[in-house]
């Protein structure tokens, strides 16, 4: 602090003589040092004060507030404003017009805020701080000007900010303003438009950050400020008295601005645009609902609800006599519902009215606000709006018809196809599907190509992988009413023809030009045009299409692809794009030739239905017949997706027939001939019909192999009482005889099925019978006149019945474990038919949980099927049963008494049970035979470990260790088969181990063995032989890789285990499929 010479000698030193001018270094530095002075004043000290107010009137002469420099003018503006806050409340000014002064000088300094890079800049920044904390300019309340001092400040402070200040400018820059707001008397229309012109869009979108500041002041003065802005928009909209201020133009965009940053500052505002609603000014009307749109439908707006006199006077609106009203309305409707799903029971009876609106474009608006809404969330419709855009498919007119269906289409894919929003949301929407098809009935030709275009876009997008396609083309055919599936017919049939009738045309063209030629090319020019839209035109741009198609060899080439019959739809895309770009022309963006090109090509193009189409749509049905379809999670009964199924194919043998030419094919047609169902070897009869013509010439193994069934088919019926062909003759007295036996065996256990009970010991007999047939593969003469045909169906009636016999408890208890292991090895037999029918029985029954759960286990030998199909099968198979078991454990908690039966992790006794006793393990250490055993026991960890519910790694890590514990119940004394039990249990213990990271906690609940199978625990564990299965392979080469049983006869060794079933040889002995007969 100086003392009073010092202060004496520097105000001296600031006030020279003009004869002897300081110099401007000098000066700066002398003011530096009042600057620091004065930054260190506090406003206690009246002494310092008093001997200080010299210096402070100097520092506020013309001299310093005019000086040309502007860093001096920027420490002058510091000081005044230190001298301000030191002898506040009173400065040391008492002149008017000196203290307009100051503060003029003071706002004009502040521009220096704009440069933030400024070396000066925290300077400015200090500036501001001190005033701002001060309210140093809440002095010039008193003051005359003070509307033009205070007028000047808020525009220097808007127009200085930038995106280059952090929140302290924005803080002290809100501080300083609001406390003229909300301290001062009065706010002047003029400071008021500087404030609201930040608000207008123009201004807004210039400068982001003086909206942000004009927002921030205007929350933060709401209660102050709020009647200068009703006193403004009164005497504006009320009085009519624009010229008030120059924002007058820009009124509905300050209301809508006002209240998106405080809803309370238009507290006395809102009844005054219920007054403009019923204004008789059309487009005074129209402005107001413009805005009211935007308020209303603002995502968090309350204004409907806070105000209902006013709602309800806007949805009058949308009666309005105004057609411009009642569309704006409309375009509003979509934002209500998205933001305001409450609101949407109000809107329904006016959108309803709207829906019938005489004018074209509103009822067009009304469907898309309502297809706009529903494709953001299908819950903000009702069932009512999405009714209107159902009756608008059938609106006179094309361009509201349009919007309604492709609306619909879209919002069926996103949430039935695509299935975003659930299972509910999809059945809600289930009825467009057909609707959608219905209108294939119109007479209107745009009607029908729209709906061509929709199913190929959006109820099946043909840009879907093929295996995709055709899984949703079968679950849509499926669920279609009646109706719709006639319409679909209809238009696969529709579309054939016109691809006939151009096929035809490039034959015509082909021919040498006559009088009969020219004829016949209008003829067929004449027929195609009539498949177009509006005839009229189209038909001289078919002419020039047959002329291009004369002259351009390419072009001809690539049409003649797309119709040919046996054209991929693949092959298709491509002709399209090398049709279209020949055609097209860069030079005429807008040619209606080419549309009318490509609305041909689009309906000819086959982009569903091709041979490989054909083939998935095939395993599909098979899926379902074999019960590993997803058919219930898609929400269609098995039976009904079979039979909808079966139908599709036979339509489409009859509109595609050459689609179905593939030996894949016809071999799974084959199959389905030979199922017990009758509809389904109907129906693949059928497809035989319309698809064989050249079955002869092109698959003659399937044409002999067709005939042979068909007449035992035929027998078949024969024998069940049904009318066949009256010409057919019993081509083998053995083969009535052989069907004489399995009938006889499915009459013998549906007598037990019926008795329930074993008091005569009948189905002892019956089970000895049947795995007598199993032990001697089939053959019981054992004199090798049976053919393997024969056999192989007498196996799997063996192993069926079996299996039905299992399925009734009182039979379940006398089945031996060496029954039980003869019919589980049915699923690995040699043939792949019987392998593939035992496979479907087996899962039927496990479904129906009828099978006890140890018949789950027999799965795992599915492990080295050398078919991948039936490999992905059996785990589809096992995957569906744990889940199925799992999910009825959920739901039936009181069943804890029967979870033996019923967890799945459970069946991991069982399978290592039938891994030990599985005549294929010879060898107990034999490397590849550990790895087959490695592979199988993989084959059902891998989905019991896919999640560890209740700790389930442990439970199953126990179970093996208390195995381990005891000896084979079926041979307790053997040792050769104890040491293949602990082995099969070191297996999987290393799968456990290696594949679990929570193995090792505590078990859950305490396992509990099944005792046929084991004996109690009264033997140590055994040594570990982990190191023989990861055994790494000799280092002179690799080791002989042992063939699988299912590919090789595996001999019956002297050294095999006498107890097990020896029925290995000949096991899955090829991949030869010995067809079964559907006799089964």
């Amino acid at each position: 602090m100086l003392d009073k010479g010092s202060v004496c000698e520097l105000s001296a030193a600031l006030q020279p003589l003009p004869e002897n001018p300081v110099s401007l270094p000098l000066l700066k530095r002398l003011l530096l040092m009042v600057v620091k002075t004065f930054m260190d004043m506090d406003q206690d000290s009246e002494e310092e004060k008093e001997l200080y107010l010299n210096l402070a009137l100097h520092l506020a002469s013309d001299f310093f507030l005019k000086h040309p420099d502007k860093d001096v003018r920027l420490l002058v503006a510091c000081c005044l404003a230190d001298i301000f806050r030191i002898y506040a409340p009173e400065a040391p000014y008492t002149s008017p017009d000196k203290l307009k002064d100051i503060f003029m000088f003071i706002t004009r300094q502040l521009k220096g805020l704009e440069d933030t890079k400024s070396a000066q800049f925290n300077r400015y920044f200090y500036l501001l701080e001190n005033i701002a904390w001060v309210k140093s300019y809440n002095i010039c309340f008193e003051l005359e000007d003070s509307n033009e001092i205070f007028t000047q400040l808020y525009r220097t402070l808007f127009q200085v900010i930038n995106n280059g200040h952090n929140q302290k400018v924005h803080m002290h820059m809100v501080d300083l303003m609001s406390s003229i707001v909300c301290e001062g008397d009065s706010v002047s229309q003029e400071l008021l438009d500087t404030v609201l012109v930040n608000l207008v869009p123009a201004h807004k979108n210039l400068n982001k950050q003086a909206y942000d500041l004009a927002k921030a002041l205007l929350k933060r003065t709401a209660q102050a400020i709020e009647p200068y802005i009703t006193n403004f928009f009164n005497q504006v909209l009320m009085l009519g008295k624009t010229s008030v201020s120059d924002l007058s133009e820009h009124v509905f965009d300050l209301i809508l601005e006002l209240y998106n940053i405080d809803s309370h500052l238009l507290l006395s505002v809102l009844p005054q645009l219920e007054f403009k609603l019923k204004s008789n000014d059309n487009d005074e009307r129209l402005q107001v609902v413009k805005l009211l749109a935007k308020m209303f439908g603002a995502k968090d707006s309350e204004l409907a609800s806070q105000n209902k006199p006013l709602w309800q006077c806007y949805l009058g609106r949308f009666n309005d006599i105004h057609v411009p009203v009642r569309l704006e309305c409309v375009k509003f409707a979509s934002h209500c519902l998205m933001n305001h799903p409450d609101l949407a029971k109000d809107l329904t009876e006016y959108l309803k009215v709207r829906s019938h609106d005489p004018e074209e474009a509103i009822r067009h608006d009304v469907i898309v606000s309502i297809v706009t809404a529903s494709k953001k969330d299908l819950s903000l419709v009702n069932d009512h709006l999405l009714n209107f855009v159902r009756e608008r498919t059938l609106d006179k007119r094309w361009r509201v018809r349009k919007e309604a269906m492709m609306g619909l289409a879209q919002i069926y894919k996103k949430y039935a196809l695509q299935a975003e929003a659930g299972k509910e949301a999809a059945k809600q929407i289930s009825w467009i599907k057909d609707k959608l098809l219905h209108i294939y009935y119109q007479n209107s030709i745009d009607d029908r190509l729209l709906v061509e275009r929709i199913f190929a876009q959006y109820l099946v997008p043909h840009n879907l992988e093929t295996t995709e396609r055709m899984k949703c083309l079968y679950y849509l055919y499926a669920t279609l009413d009646g109706n719709a599936v006639k319409a679909l017919n209809e238009m696969w049939k529709c579309q054939n023809m016109l691809r006939h009738h151009v096929k035809d045309l490039l034959d015509l063209i082909k021919q040498p030009k006559s009088d009969s030629y020219n004829k016949a090319v209008f003829s067929k020019v004449m027929v195609i045009t009539r498949n177009l839209p509006d005839p009229g035109k189209t038909q001289d741009f078919v002419k020039k299409l047959a002329q291009v198609l004369e002259e351009d060899e390419k072009v001809r080439k690539q049409l003649e692809t797309l119709v040919s019959p046996s054209c991929s739809c693949k092959q298709a895309e491509v002709c399209v794009k090398e049709i279209t770009k020949k055609l097209g022309s860069p030079k005429q963006p807008s040619n209606p030739f080419l549309e009318m090109v490509k609305f041909l090509l689009e309906r000819i193009a086959p982009v569903h239905i091709d041979t490989e189409s054909i083939s998935a749509l095939i395993k599909q049905v098979n899926k379902s017949i074999e019960g590993t379809a997803d058919d219930e999670d898609e929400g269609v009964p098995t039976e009904q997706a079979i039979r909808a199924g079966l139908e599709l194919l036979k339509v489409l043998s009859f509109t595609h027939p050459v689609s179905f030419h593939s030996a894949e094919t016809f071999e799974s047609l084959l199959g389905c001939l030979k199922m017990d169902d009758e509809k389904v070897a109907e129906a693949a009869l059928q497809i035989f019909k319309n698809t064989g013509s050249k079955l002869e010439e092109s698959f003659p193994h399937i044409k002999s192999t067709s005939g042979f069934y068909s007449r035992g088919e035929t027998l078949t019926k024969q024998r069940r009482g049904h009318l066949a062909r009256p010409n057919i003759k019993v081509y083998s007295v053995f083969l009535c005889l052989f069907v004489s036996q399995i009938q006889g065996l499915k009459l013998m256990v549906r007598w037990l099925l019926g008795v329930k009970n074993n008091q005569s010991k009948s189905g002892n007999s019956t089970l000895r019978m049947l795995t007598a047939i199993l032990s001697s593969d089939g053959d019981l003469t054992e004199q090798g006149k049976m053919g393997k045909p024969d056999m192989s169906r007498l196996r799997l009636a063996a192993g069926c019945a079996i299996l039905r016999l299992a399925q009734e408890p009182c039979y379940h208890e006398i089945i031996t474990l060496e029954q039980y292991q003869l019919c589980a090895l049915v699923i690995n037999d040699e043939c792949y038919q019987v392998r593939q029918a035992f496979a479907q029985k087996l899962h039927k029954g496990l479904c129906r949980l009828r099978l006890p759960l140890e018949y789950l286990a027999v799965f795992t030998l599915c492990a080295k099927d050398p078919v991948k199909e039936r490999r992905a099968h059996a785990r589809q198979c096992l995957v569906k049963n744990i889940n199925l078991r799992r999910e009825y454990l959920k739901q039936h908690a009181a069943v804890s008494e029967k979870l033996i039966s019923l967890l799945p992790e459970y069946v991991v006794p069982y399978a290592i049970h039938l891994l030990v006793h599985d005549p294929d393990y010879v060898k107990v250490q034999d490397i590849e035979q550990l790895k087959d055993i490695k592979e199988a026991l993989w084959f059902v960890l891998e989905i019991l470990m896919a999640k560890n519910e209740n700790n389930s790694h442990a439970f199953i890590r126990k179970m093996v260790e208390n195995i381990k514990q005891t000896k084979d119940g079926q041979c307790p004394d053997d040792p050769k088969i104890n040491e293949k039990l602990y082995t099969v249990c070191d297996v999987a213990m290393n799968i456990v181990i290696s594949k679990s990271t929570t193995y090792s906690l505590e078990s859950p609940k305490d396992p509990v063995l099944p005792a046929r199978y084991f004996t109690q625990p009264d033997k140590p564990k055994a040594a570990n032989v982990l190191g023989a299965v990861n055994k790494p392979l000799s280092a002179t080469g690799k080791l002989q890789t042992k063939l699988s049983r299912m590919e090789t006869i595996s001999n019956a060794s002297s050294n095999s285990n006498p107890s097990s079933p020896g029925r290995s040889k000949g096991r899955l002995v090829s991949q030869t499929h010995i067809h079964v007969h559907s006799f089964i």
